[in-house]
């Protein structure tokens, strides 16, 4: 039985070549399951004009995920935050916190979550705003959804309501250390997203995201957790075959900016071992980021990534082509680990 608490950030990937809403009513089914296996926390993705992921939305996802379910806490991994209002989204979140109060997380993010035409397409006809401006973006939203922005702020007496309901905490969201120190300073919560990309992150990261930390957001102490990419089966290798068809997509898309839809395990080994040498090493270090194989391997690596990055929760993403696989990952992970 695990000491950790056991949390899903859901991409809501489209399965089996189906049609594109199928991949939002798949989110609805396995967050259903997983709220009866005992995780913690259920985090909904945003992505635009991506073949292979359903949900542009969060904000939505949130709301229809939090209907579903009864216990699980419930948020954004995340708001695509330079694209929107500040004001607007504390809104969207206070609204959510009043049908579901004490559930809803709001995690954030810098990156635009699609191609730079959709991301055009989001501001038009305002200008797209430059990810410099994503540190004040995220001090306006504490701001705003506690309603304690600043005396001198040019909006400190616009109020967002309702006003009789709690504040979610905001989550920043970060692939590097690009954002720890600034989720720190800002008095919010950070999670390392290690499933994106192969790049070095060290776990000073989260030390240093604690060492910033200042009282003056959305929590009263550092909350850190880190979010990995998982799929547990019944031998390594299936895990490791069942794996293929996400780690083949990443290679196309961040190698090429090729986003297509999922392929099934097999079709992605065929096209991996077309892939250039520079490619399949790529394949294979993406490959080497995940946490892979039975229950009982996955629940000691999860422990063993917990204790180096010193922290007592872990967001799992897992991405599979077809559904079935992707559900059996989750429920055989809660048994092993006694959620």
């Amino acid at each position: 039985m695990t000491s950790l608490k056991l949390s899903v950030l859901d991409q809501s990937p489209v399965h089996d070549e189906g049609p594109e809403s199928s991949g939002l009513h798949n989110t609805i089914e396995l967050a259903k399951q997983c709220d009866l296996s005992g995780y913690h926390r259920y985090w909904v993705a945003e992505h635009h004009d991506t073949p292979g992921y359903a949900s542009p939305c969060p904000e939505l996802m949130v709301n229809n995920v939090a209907h579903a379910t009864h216990k699980i806490r419930v948020g954004s991994g995340g708001v695509m935050l330079p694209h929107y209002s500040p004001f607007k989204v504390a809104e969207t979140f206070k609204m959510l916190e009043a049908f579901h109060p004490g559930r809803i997380d709001l995690g954030v993010g810098r990156a635009p979550g699609g191609n730079p035409l959709s991301s055009g397409a989001i501001s038009a006809p305002r200008q797209t705003i430059p990810a410099q401006y994503y540190p004040q973006l995220t001090r306006d939203l504490i701001g705003f959804i506690n309603n304690n922005l600043p005396a001198e702020h040019p909006y400190h007496s616009a109020t967002v309501v309702p006003r009789d309901v709690g504040a979610p905490g905001v989550w920043m969201l970060g692939s590097s250390d690009g954002s720890a120190e600034i989720a720190g300073e800002l008095g919010a919560a950070f999670v390392l997203a290690l499933f994106i990309g192969t790049h070095d992150r060290p776990p000073e990261i989260i030390a240093r995201y604690r060492k910033a930390f200042q009282t003056n957001g959305s929590f009263a102490t550092p909350q850190a957790m880190i979010a990995v990419a998982a799929i547990c089966a019944d031998t390594t290798e299936e895990a490791r075959w069942l794996a293929a068809s996400h780690t083949y997509w990443k290679v196309q898309a961040f190698r090429h900016g090729l986003r297509d839809p999922l392929l099934p395990p097999e079709a992605a080994i065929d096209r991996q071992k077309q892939l250039s040498p520079s490619d399949q090493a790529y394949y294979e270090e993406t490959m080497n980021t995940m946490i892979l194989g039975t229950p009982a391997k996955c629940e000691q690596q999860l422990e063993d990534v917990a204790k180096l990055y010193n922290v007592d929760e872990v967001m799992i993403v897992c991405v599979t082509h077809s559904f079935a696989p992707r559900l059996n990952s989750y429920k055989a992970l809660a048994r092993q680990c006694q959620l």
